[in-house]
């Protein structure tokens, strides 16, 4: 699968861009503050119909206007897609593929599978468990359309269930109806948890050589699933911490409290790591996102690489970019001086300038 093109209309700091892509390596290159990495949030919004940076739709809108509009034209198995986003400040956005309105996410997860690599992702080791739960979400929604119907199913319930905790501070009678919201919690929490130790199970085999390759054949990393509560016992546990969770005023049993332990020789890297091992992790991570995608779907994803090559030192730029010669990839960086070395085929280059991106080749 590869992108044609994109186009977009009063988007970030774009009033208007249209943009034709290679089928091999697009280097977007410019001083920062100038729009790279909105080519690449608008290509990932296609995609997943969210933000890899989590920004809601209105603050991806252009600010004296009331929407915006991106169109990516993609090609898979030599089939063409166009999807098209509408954001709009106060309304749910609008999406539509080939032309046909679509209502639900799930119809369009899949289409196109991207792998997002940016600066800050090199910290997802050493980060907060919620950014280790949002890669495993974002990547299993873009491979499994149950998952995505899960999720939505179980966040909506988490939602209701923590108003309804909330709201029996002031109507104790309301507690009667908590066991309905809890069976629903119970069936979905299972199907994530199911699906997410399937995932991590599948990655840890892809991870593992990967990072091996990556140390010199020095560490053996594995990769575990951390679950909040065991599936044979996710109904008792939220029972036995109920009294709890009325005090708190919120739900503290579930899969919305999951985590991922990456292990080093043995050693929780999360906390006992030097910054190098847990960089080295992160990009066997990504690498092995791109394998996992391609034995799922029997395509490569799409690469798009926010300026993080001037992240990593020389070792593990050369281990990067000799594992994505043979896909599509959209890289972002402040200058070409970095990639003279020829080190890997550049196939067009963009200088991006004030919302502005013209081809150079």
């Amino acid at each position: 699968m590869f992108i044609e093109s994109i186009e977009l209309k009063n988007y970030r700091n774009y009033n208007e861009l249209h943009m034709d892509f290679s089928e091999g390596t697009n280097i977007l290159y410019g001083d920062n503050a100038q729009g790279k990495t909105n080519v690449l949030e608008a290509i990932y919004v296609c995609a997943t119909t969210k933000s890899h940076k989590g920004s809601k739709d209105k603050d991806m809108i252009q600010f004296d206007r009331e929407e915006s509009h991106i169109k990516l034209n993609v090609r898979k198995n030599n089939v063409p897609y166009r999807i098209d986003m509408h954001l709009k400040k106060n309304k749910a956005k609008g999406v539509a593929v080939n032309g046909v309105p679509i209502r639900r996410a799930s119809e369009l997860f899949g289409i196109v599978n991207v792998v997002f690599f940016s600066p800050e992702d090199l910290n997802l080791i050493k980060n907060g468990p919620a950014e280790r739960r949002r890669f495993v979400d974002m990547e299993l929604c873009q491979l499994n359309k149950l998952y995505v119907h899960s999720l939505v199913q179980y966040n909506r319930i988490v939602v209701q269930r923590n108003k309804l905790l909330k709201d029996m501070a002031f109507h104790p009678d309301y507690e009667e109806t908590l066991d309905i919201w809890d069976m629903q919690l119970i069936q979905y929490g299972k199907e994530i948890i199911e699906y997410r130790k399937e995932f991590v199970e599948n990655i840890g085999e892809i991870i593992e050589p990967i990072h091996a390759k990556l140390s010199g054949e020095k560490e053996s990393l594995r990769i575990l699933y951390e679950p909040n509560v065991q599936m044979d016992a996710f109904e008792d546990t939220l029972r036995r911490s109920r009294k709890q969770d009325l005090k708190q005023k919120t739900t503290l049993t579930g899969p919305h409290r999951d985590d991922l332990s990456f292990q080093v020789n043995g050693i929780d890297i999360r906390k006992f790591g030097s910054q190098g091992q847990q960089r080295t992790a992160a990009l066997s991570l990504k690498l092995a996102e791109i394998e996992l995608v391609e034995n799922i779907v029997h395509d490569y994803p799409i690469l798009l690489l926010d300026d993080v090559l001037s992240e990593l030192d020389h070792g593990r730029q050369n281990q990067l970019l000799a594992g994505i010669n043979h896909i599509q990839t959209v890289i972002t960086c402040t200058g070409l001086e970095e990639f003279v070395n020829e080190r890997f085929r550049i196939d067009k280059v963009f200088r991006v300038i004030s919302g502005t991106a013209g081809s150079e080749n």
